[in-house]
């Protein structure tokens, strides 16, 4: 099975009510805003969903979510790969939130950056700090080149190494339980229901 075209934010509106969503980015970010009904798995958890994901996309189309769209490509990718049918958010939940649809947020949850956001804090940090260390002692550059190249790596594998393990940080792991109760919810989710 290969992946559909990406919906964009004002098709997948109008289909909510049959889509089963799926949000790829990591709990601290799902938290801080995701779309109706959108069940969070993240990405570096995929392969513990695809039985559920599998089921869910038997009763219905699935609609894979992340904060700009790259993340939920990934994943449509993946679930491809192993026979499940899915079609990515276009712009992701930036782009839904941007036209001013509804986003649900946990209540009581703290705001959590974006991946992207906080690689970029990570990278520039580790590259500033190679540059500083490296006045004294020279040899402290090679973090500065070690994160560069990773960075040049990343661009043309579309692939980030800096974002996996950003993404068992604690805030961005998610819960246990919150994670079988997605599984569940899927495993057991009739069509049409939200």
């Amino acid at each position: 099975m290969t992946t559909s075209a990406a919906l964009t934010p004002e098709q997948a509106r109008a289909r909510l009510h049959e889509l089963t969503v799926i949000d790829v980015r990591t709990p601290g970010e799902y938290a801080s805003g995701h779309l109706p009904g959108a069940h969070n798995v993240p990405l570096a958890q995929l392969d513990r969903a695809l039985g559920a994901l599998r089921h869910a996309a038997l009763r219905g189309s699935l609609l894979v979510v992340c904060a700009g769209g790259d993340r939920s490509a990934q994943a449509c990718r993946r679930l491809a790969a192993h026979g499940v049918a899915a079609t990515a958010l276009s712009g992701g939940t930036a782009a839904w939130a941007a036209r001013g649809y509804d986003v649900h947020r946990a209540e009581g949850a703290r705001a959590v950056w974006a991946m992207e956001r906080q690689v970029r804090l990570a990278a520039g940090s580790l590259v500033l700090c190679g540059l500083l260390a490296g006045r004294r002692w020279p040899k402290a550059r090679v973090l500065s080149a070690g994160i560069a190249g990773g960075l040049v790596f990343s661009a043309l594998t579309d692939t980030c190494g800096m974002a996996h393990v950003l993404a068992r940080l604690p805030c961005n792991r998610p819960r246990a339980d919150g994670l079988d109760a997605a599984l569940t919810a899927l495993a057991g989710r009739r069509a049409g229901a939200r």
